[in-house]
């Protein structure tokens, strides 16, 4: 590997405060699942980083279903925010009540 595998946790680690980070301060739908998608995106890293280390294969088909669940999450989360914008005219996770029950 040609790059130490500390400095790969490192950046891991950063993209994932970046998405938790996200996740927290901005209060938008959109930006949510974009906070979600950097935190998947670094656990994906860090699969393959230790696939690589230790000269194993299961690491990198694991980030093959983790950027299935991506494709998916995405899909279905884009689905519900534009039919909760178009009955509610915000796409505020706060006004999203209309969910329950």
């Amino acid at each position: 590997m040609i790059v130490p595998l500390g400095h790969v946790l490192l950046l891991a680690g950063l993209l994932f405060s970046m998405g938790l980070i996200c996740i927290l301060v901005h209060r938008n739908l959109i930006m949510t699942l974009i906070g979600v998608e950097i935190m998947m995106n670094a656990a994906a890293i860090v699969f393959v980083a230790a696939a690589l280390r230790w000269q194993l294969m299961q690491g990198q088909a694991f980030v093959i279903f983790i950027l299935a669940l991506a494709a998916a999450e995405v899909s279905v989360g884009l689905a519900m925010a534009v039919s909760v914008y178009r009955r509610t005219g915000s796409i505020d996770p706060d006004h999203y009540d209309i969910l329950k029950g």
